[in-house]
């Protein structure tokens, strides 16, 4: 079995994939108490024809989002507010030249940007961030993407390109306003990743890619993407948290696309996904690409200052893969897990609520043989601290095959430690 939760505990829903337009797809995933699934306009505008069904991506799905933009308002829109300059006493004496003043119009200083400002991250990171339109059999919509060579190498989700399916068609807008034609290198549905080529481009710039494992809490990113289909729209914040533990569904062989995110109160909204999430060096830290949302009556949700990304760090070896044609691996132990007092009956108490709990335990693999068994409770891996299934399943994805971890588990209520080289799932992995 993969290793993935057997009873996926409730958590944010992908919002990065635009609804469709047209019926609603059946059985809308379950979200967790008080939540309802956001779905992110960066993602697709999609138009679902009827009777189809979408495939099924719980969890916070970044999304491709093409939708109307509504014009126009109450306020400010069509009236004007009355002015009158009132002299000391308080009394109108707009007739009075000796004290009536006027508005300046002066020239504004073309200042250069500060170091580490937004204005000059945007500068550096516009023209490497472009709009994605895809259309196919099951709808269109649209995201973002993040170039990554002069010749039109672009990275963005999954989610994002794979409404074009089979004979579907993907377009490419450029900061400087020309547009391509592309077509899919690959993808990765497990980190919702994907790689694609625009057609006949030349002496694009590609993005700078930093590294995400030096970020720290609190600190300063800025968002780069086509939040429903406004592209180069920048927003800024402030990174909340690190290696949060992120479901977005699975794929067809009911693996679990999750991944350690990046947690963000820059606004992202649907469309952003596949976009740049930059540090104020103008880095490429992270592909923003979910959201979690609360509920919206019109059906799309937007930015609750929860905005999630995938870090550069543990998907650059994917996109290598995927740049070159081959088949993405990732790293597994071999087991099944659930959460901790998952199982009907359980005895549940607050020191026993943290850990990733064995279901199942492939034959001949690494936890096979490192002795792991059904029942025993990883708690950590390395110096991660396992707290569920998706956490264990987040860490493991940001390691590659063949590395050697430590893992801490509890068997029979002692503690023990093993250390093991994870195996690869390059027989099973499908892109």
């Amino acid at each position: 079995m993969n290793d993935q939760p057997t009873t996926p505990p409730p958590g944010p829903q992908n919002p990065f994939f635009a609804a469709p337009q047209g019926p609603p797809p059946e059985g809308p995933p379950a979200s967790a108490p008080g939540q309802t699934p956001g779905h992110i306009t960066g993602q697709m505008t999609g138009q679902m024809t009827p009777g189809q069904r979408r495939p099924r991506r719980t969890g916070l799905a970044a999304a491709v989002v093409a939708t109307a933009l509504v014009a126009g308002g109450a306020a400010g829109v069509g009236g004007a507010a009355a002015w009158s300059a009132l002299d000391d006493s308080g009394s109108s004496s707009a007739g009075s030249p000796d004290t009536r003043t006027t508005s300046q119009v002066v020239d504004t200083p073309d200042s250069e940007a500060p170091a580490g400002s937004v204005e000059q991250v945007a500068a550096k990171v516009l023209p490497s961030v472009v709009k994605i339109d895809v259309s196919g059999a099951q709808g269109a919509g649209s995201g973002s993407g993040i170039i990554l060579s002069s010749d039109g190498e672009i990275l963005t989700n999954n989610h994002v390109v794979e409404l074009a399916g089979d004979g579907g068609t993907i377009g490419v807008s450029f900061n400087d306003g020309s547009t391509a034609k592309a077509e899919v290198l690959g993808t990765d549905p497990l980190t919702d990743t994907a790689v694609i080529k625009a057609q006949d481009v030349s002496g694009l710039t590609p993005a700078t890619i930093g590294k995400s494992g030096d970020l720290k809490v609190g600190e300063s990113v800025v968002a780069i993407g086509s939040p429903f289909g406004l592209d180069s729209t920048v927003t800024s914040g402030i990174v909340s948290a690190l290696d949060r533990p992120v479901d977005v569904g699975s794929d067809g062989q009911g693996n679990s696309t999750t991944y350690p995110a990046i947690q963000t109160d820059a606004a992202i909204n649907p469309g952003n996904s596949g976009g740049a999430l930059a540090d104020l060096d103008g880095n490429v830290v992270g592909i923003n690409s979910s959201i979690r949302t609360a509920s919206s009556s019109q059906g799309e949700a937007g930015s609750i200052g929860l905005g999630f990304a995938i870090p550069m760090d543990e998907v650059m070896p994917i996109v290598e893969q995927m740049r070159n044609g081959d088949t993405p691996t990732h790293a597994r132990l071999g087991i099944s897990v659930s959460d901790v007092g998952a199982r009907p009956g359980a005895q549940v108490t607050p020191e026993s609520t943290q850990g990733a709990e064995i279901q199942d335990v492939n034959n001949g693999s690494t936890a096979d043989d490192a002795g792991l068994a059904k029942g025993d409770i990883i708690t950590k891996v390395d110096d991660h601290l396992i707290t569920g299934a998706d956490s264990l399943v987040a860490t493991i994805r940001s390691y590659r095959p063949g590395d050697k971890v430590t893992v801490t588990y509890e068997h029979g209520g002692d503690t023990k430690t093993v250390t093991l080289e994870l195996d690869s799932d390059a027989s099973t992995s499908n892109s």
